[in-house]
């Protein structure tokens, strides 16, 4: 898809756009990658004279959600990127070969930009039984994911299932569904979601193209820009949270005042995103805003982590300042004091039970 000898500023005034079109995208660019209005200038540099990096995107164990997510950004317009910015030479999904023609422009790719392209996965790989469970041309996703990620200069696991397992990861996990950062030596960048929100997605691939080099990752590879806070410190509804006043149940009167959706199971004071900040739909809404509380989709083994509408144990709350490194730690050793503390309170009830059956049983005398 295009031409990767060309620049971008060169790409773009090909097809028409005047340079103050393209001093717009790289604004709305400079943005997205969370650049200050001063680095700008550095963009415009940087697009004058950098040429189209070749991006390759695999498809493994998914829905192909992730994928429906970016052609559907906003900011910027997802055509500009991937006709402009990005030279789009393999997805399953977007592009017009198949056959032998798409593996020749996978191998190609791979070949002729040996150390700089992109490499974009959407979907778990499973490892059980040989990998039967998701094979293309008759190539387990594993030897796929191998040969393509080994000359990559940057890896980039898009949604939950290539970030974490998602569903296909879910107990019993028979596929073996194992998340990109396992399996391969290169740095990952996780963005995770079910799906992400197209906006970030944007955003991170902006941030390689315009910087060259990955944005802070948090401790479990996702980017700090996006990922350091939870949806419960930037919800508009925390402060109803604070206040104690909660939505009992979807149809109730405290539902129509829009109260916090705690008790009804929202997942967001566990869950770092940034649903409640970039919204979904060129910044409309997002799930808590539709009346729908956070089911976590961010966060690994959701699936696993109890009924989506059961609230949570009592969750006292930790300051807005809190990041996704530092709580997760607090939470982790919280969890583990509550497990402890349940089987020290179960083992002493069970003692008692056993006592009074024992003493029930006594003969009078």
């Amino acid at each position: 898809m295009g031409d990767s000898t060309q620049s971008i500023w060169q790409s773009m005034q090909a097809k028409g756009y005047s340079r103050r079109d393209f001093l717009q995208f790289c604004g709305a660019a400079a943005a997205m990658a969370g650049l200050e209005r001063s680095a700008v200038g550095q963009v415009v540099s940087a697009f004058d004279v950098k040429s189209k990096p070749a991006v390759v995107w695999l498809h493994f164990q998914e829905c192909t959600c992730c994928s429906e997510s970016f052609i559907r950004a906003s900011h910027p317009i997802v055509a500009d990127v991937l006709l402009d910015v990005l030279s789009l030479n393999y997805t399953e999904t977007l592009q017009a070969a198949s056959g032998f023609q798409a593996e020749k422009c996978l191998t190609d790719t791979i070949k002729n930009n040996k150390g700089k392209y992109v490499l974009l996965v959407e979907g778990a790989v499973p490892l059980n039984d040989d990998g039967v469970y998701c094979m293309i041309g008759g190539k387990t996703a594993e030897s796929i994911l191998q040969e393509v990620a080994k000359d990559a200069a940057a890896v980039i696991a898009w949604g939950s299932c290539a970030s974490n397992g998602c569903v296909q990861a879910a107990k019993p996990n028979p596929t073996g569904a194992t998340p990109i950062s396992k399996l391969i030596s290169q740095p990952v960048i996780n963005v995770p979601g079910c799906p992400p929100i197209a906006d970030v997605m944007m955003a991170v691939v902006t941030h390689l193209v315009v910087l060259g080099q990955l944005p802070a990752l948090d401790n479990l590879g996702r980017p700090k820009e996006f990922y350091s806070r939870r949806v419960h410190d930037t919800c508009y509804r925390r402060a109803n949270y604070d206040a104690g006043l909660f939505v009992e149940s979807f149809d109730d009167e405290n539902a129509r005042k829009g109260y916090c959706l705690y008790k009804v199971g929202c997942k967001g004071p566990v869950t770092y995103n940034a649903c409640s900040v970039v919204k979904w739909n060129e910044g409309t809404s997002y799930p808590i805003q539709s009346g729908h509380g956070c089911i976590g989709c961010s966060e690994a083994g959701f699936w696993d982590n109890g009924p989506l509408y059961q609230h949570l144990p009592s969750f006292p709350g930790f300051g807005i300042e809190s990041t996704a490194d530092t709580v997760g730690t607090a939470v982790g050793l919280a969890t583990i004091a509550g497990v402890a503390a349940h089987a020290v309170v179960t083992n002493v009830r069970k003692h008692k039970v056993i006592a009074e059956v024992h003493a029930d049983d006594q003969p009078e005398i």
